[in-house]
């Protein structure tokens, strides 16, 4: 099978979020059950486009992910896996790991490649993964999407009745990405966001909630938005509509 190839046309661009969309977008995960089971740590796939474009992000992640350690820790602890994809057919995970120590050992090996996007591996690995022990969300972080929309949806939509919703990060303001990562979202029980171009504390919001979610469930994550994160109120009002 060909990959796509990224078109050259410009879609128009689309607002970035407002501060009232965030917090809705946090609002939305009410809708869950509860998310790692009591005594237990959470697992939660870190996955990130790691293509040529994406070399600032990938940075700003390396510095930002220990952030995720830190929140879920105050809750109960948690595994992340990293998944990326980069280059023509390249897309990799790595074993789950229990510190950021290790984690930024891992991302900081890594550099980005041109290529082309890889989502639908993502999701079916997640599917694997999910099979062999329970996984408890997946993060993707991205910026652009290259692939059929309905392959992705119906990998997203066995991630929903898996019970393993995916959150989607959008960086900038690609059109045909927003439409695929908002569905990838709703039929996964997950949710969406996009956060601005070169705007770490906006992604370590994002980042922080979900890692809290993945730890400890709804109710860590409420107890989250009740300390003013405003990450954490969009992801709970998009789960719960």
């Amino acid at each position: 099978m060909t990959s796509p190839t990224r078109k050259d046309t410009q879609t128009p661009a689309a607002k970035t979020s407002s501060r009232p969309e965030i917090e809705a977008f946090l609002e939305k995960v009410k809708g869950l059950g509860p998310a790692a089971t009591a005594g237990k740590r959470g697992r939660l796939i870190f996955a990130l486009d790691a293509t040529m474009s994406r070399q600032p992000t990938w940075d700003t992640a390396c510095a930002l992910q220990a952030d995720m350690f830190r929140e879920a820790a105050s809750i109960g602890g948690l595994d992340i896996q990293l998944v990326y994809f980069r280059g023509l057919n390249e897309c990799r995970a790595s074993g789950w790991v229990a510190d950021s120590g290790k984690l930024a050992s891992l991302m900081g090996r890594i550099s980005c490649q041109g290529g082309h996007t890889q989502i639908g591996k993502v999701l079916s690995h997640a599917r694997k993964e999910q099979a062999a022990q329970r996984v408890q969300a997946l993060v993707f972080v991205g910026d652009a999407m290259e692939e059929g929309i309905d392959s992705l949806a119906h990998a997203a939509g066995e991630l929903g009745l898996l019970g393993v919703p995916v959150f989607m990060f959008q960086e900038g303001n690609d059109a045909v990405a927003e439409t695929a990562y908002r569905e990838i979202a709703r039929l996964s029980r997950g949710a969406w966001c996009r956060f601005d171009t070169g705007s770490a504390a906006q992604l370590a919001e994002l980042l922080r909630a979900v890692a809290a979610y993945a730890a400890g469930g709804l109710k860590a994550l409420s107890d989250l938005s009740a300390r003013k994160a405003g990450g954490a109120r969009l992801l709970l009002a998009q789960m719960k509509s």
